[in-house]
């Protein structure tokens, strides 16, 4: 146990306050999700949004020895799991604490919070993705296990619901990753696989130019339509699904695609600041979902 390293950590400093994490699932793939959930679903899911974010910003903004701050919040995890079979709370950090009635309402695998760990223990260590197989095994990691207990807040985890919503958090987090090439690369990381940016001539520099490149726009015409083709598995999802879990898990296909969609109108030129879905897009493409939800793949 690295002693003291999570009691460190104050909610307010790591931008962590309930106030804030709600503001920024605002701004992120939640707002249809948390408008339509009734209370009790809302709580659920705000309790895996804040969990994932104490991870990220402790991989990405914390003080000092973030690995051990790591390996202790699986260690607050764990107690958790441990909690449910016993009724004894161990759990310290306050995120933890109001994760922990989750995981016993919702039966929550322990799985998909060690793979978020793991994420950020990844990140520490490693800053680019050789290949699209390695790009792919980040998101596993990064994404998919956010999608997975998803599907456990509504009770409808399947073996194949997880593998198409693991396809559409992949895609989701794709579309992150090609929004912020710029930031990402000022922070000292590149998502876009070594192999494409070889492929496509696109020099690691030209990451930080004022005005994509052709090579880059490119290259990001060519991701994003990856990034389509995942977003389509979403279609025999939001079929298989009624009620909230439907209209919770089309909004997000619908944001996904939509995120798109502005991506290719700013001709995939990302350098000048991310560019954002418009609400007539995301309606368009959220109805569109619910009333003849249908593959699309990437813009010609």
């Amino acid at each position: 146990m690295h002693t003291g390293s999570l009691d460190m950590l104050e909610a307010d400093r790591l931008e962590l306050a309930t106030d804030t994490i709600t503001a920024r699932a605002d701004t992120e793939n939640f707002p249809v999700a948390l408008r339509i959930l009734s209370a009790e679903q809302r709580r659920h899911l705000m309790a895996i949004y804040g969990f994932a974010r104490l991870t990220d910003q402790i991989g990405d903004a914390a003080h000092g020895d973030r690995l051990a701050m790591l390996d202790e919040l699986q260690q607050q995890v764990d107690s958790c799991f441990d909690d449910r079979a016993d009724g004894n709370a161990t759990a310290r950090h306050p995120i933890i604490e109001a994760l922990a009635p989750s995981i016993r309402a919702c039966a929550f695998p322990i799985g998909p919070f060690h793979r978020l760990i793991d994420a950020n223990r990844l990140d520490q260590v490693k800053h680019r993705c050789e290949n699209y197989q390695e790009l792919l095994d980040y998101c596993d990691l990064s994404a998919n296990p956010v999608g997975e207990l998803v599907l456990y807040v509504f009770g409808v985890a399947t073996p194949e619901r997880i593998r198409q919503s693991d396809a559409v958090c992949t895609a989701l987090q794709f579309v992150e990753h090609w929004q912020d090439v710029k930031e990402d690369y000022a922070a000292g990381r590149i998502y876009l696989p070594s192999e494409d940016l070889v492929k496509f001539g696109c020099r690691e520099e030209e990451l930080a130019a004022a005005v994509a490149s052709p090579a880059l726009r490119e290259l990001l015409r060519f991701e994003c339509g990856r990034a389509h083709g995942l977003l389509d598995e979403g279609v025999p999802l939001v079929k298989s699904l009624r009620g909230r879990a439907r209209l919770a898990i089309a909004g997000f296909v619908a944001g996904g695609r939509a995120a798109l969609d502005a991506i290719a109108r700013s001709a995939y030129d990302v350098m000048g600041g991310a560019p954002r879905a418009r609400r007539r897009d995301f309606a368009r493409r959220y109805g569109g979902m619910l009333v003849a939800p249908k593959r699309v793949g990437a813009p010609r």
